[in-house]
C-alpha cells in the first residue's frame, strides 16, 4: 500500500478544514476516489507523463493520478483554501506532486512542464470548474501549448456540443475547432449525485488526442473567424452570415453550398472555407 492510499477519506477532510464548494469558482467535488481512479485510468500510460490538473479541489482526482503512477502531477489551484489538503497530498506523493496556486487560465503550461517534468510526456487531466471550462478548452485547442492528450469533464451538455456530428442540434462551433484539432470522444458519463454538492446538470468525461493534420497558424485563426461567423447566425444561409467574409463567393471557392446552413456543413468543409479564406486575404 502506498502512502496516498493511507491518507483519510476525502470527506473527512473536508470536515475536519470545514470547506464547502464555492460556486463563484463553478466548484462540484468528485469525493468517489473509484470513479477519481477511472477517469485517470482513461489517460493512461501514466508512469512516462506528467500531468497537468486544473482545479483539484480537495484533491480526489489528484490522489488518484498519483495512485495510477503518473510520474508527475502539476496541480494549479485558484482556490487558496485548498492548499492545506493538497499540501498533504504533496507529502505523501515521493515527490510526484507540484502545487501552483494561480488562475488557469492565466498560466503558462509550457513553462509548467520545463519545470516541473521536462523530457515527460504533457497530459491534462482535469474535473474542469465549470465556470471556465469551455475558455480552457479552447484555449488548449487553439494555444502554442498542445498536450499529447486530455481527459477532461465537463457538463454533459459542453461534452455533447465537442462530440457532436454535423446535423445535430448540438453541433456548433465547439464541435468543429475541438474535431479539427483533435479526436474527441465522450469517455464517460456520470450523474449529478456523484458529486458534492450535485450539480443541476450530469456531466461527461471526454478524451481529446491532438491530430496530426490539425489546422495551426493561419489556417486556424481563419477556421476561428469562419466557425465565429457561420454560427453566430446560424439560422441563416451561409451566403448571409459569411457575407463579411466573402459570402457565397468564399462558399463558392470551398465547394460549400451558400444556400446550407452552418449546422450540416461537416469539419472538412469549414476546412476548405478557412483555407480559401487564408488564400484570399
Amino acid at each position: 500500500m502506498s502512502a496516498i492510499d493511507t491518507l483519510p477519506p476525502l470527506r473527512e477532510v473536508l470536515a475536519a478544514h470545514d470547506l464547502l464548494a464555492d460556486k463563484r469558482f463553478g466548484q462540484h467535488f468528485l469525493l468517489d476516489l473509484n470513479l477519481t481512479r477511472k477517469i485517470a485510468r482513461l489517460a493512461a500510460p501514466l508512469d512516462d507523463a506528467v500531468v497537468i490538473e486544473v482545479g483539484p479541489g480537495p484533491g480526489g482526482l489528484t490522489r488518484a493520478l498519483l495512485a495510477e503512477g503518473a510520474a508527475r502531477v502539476v496541480a494549479v489551484e485558484r482556490d487558496p483554501r485548498f492548499m492545506p489538503l493538497l499540501e498533504d497530498v504533496r507529502a505523501a506523493s515521493d515527490g510526484r506532486l507540484s502545487l501552483v496556486q494561480a488562475d488557469a487560465l492565466k498560466v503558462d503550461e509550457a513553462a509548467l512542464i520545463a519545470q516541473h517534468g521536462a523530457g515527460l510526456r504533457p497530459l491534462i487531466v482535469a474535473n474542469l470548474p465549470y465556470n471556465v471550462a469551455t475558455p480552457l478548452l479552447i484555449h488548449w485547442l487553439t494555444g502554442p501549448f498542445r498536450p499529447a492528450a486530455m481527459v477532461l469533464m465537463f457538463q454533459k451538455e459542453v461534452a455533447d456540443r465537442i462530440a457532436a456530428p454535423p446535423g445535430s442540434d448540438a453541433y456548433g462551433r465547439l464541435s468543429v475547432v475541438a474535431q479539427a484539432t483533435s479526436v474527441a470522444r465522450i469517455a464517460m458519463t456520470l450523474p449529478a449525485r456523484a458529486f458534492t454538492p450535485p450539480p443541476k446538470v450530469d456531466s461527461a468525461v471526454v478524451h481529446l488526442l491532438p491530430r496530426t493534420d490539425a489546422p495551426t497558424g493561419a489556417l486556424l485563426a481563419a477556421l476561428e473567424r469562419v466557425t465565429g461567423a457561420a454560427f453566430g447566425q446560424r439560422r441563416k444561409m451561409l451566403r448571409s452570415s459569411l457575407k463579411p467574409l466573402g459570402g457565397a463567393g468564399l462558399c463558392e471557392g470551398a465547394d460549400v453550398n451558400p444556400d446550407a446552413r452552418a449546422e450540416v456543413i461537416d469539419i472538412a468543409g469549414f476546412l476548405r472555407l478557412a483555407a480559401r479564406l487564408v488564400t484570399a486575404a
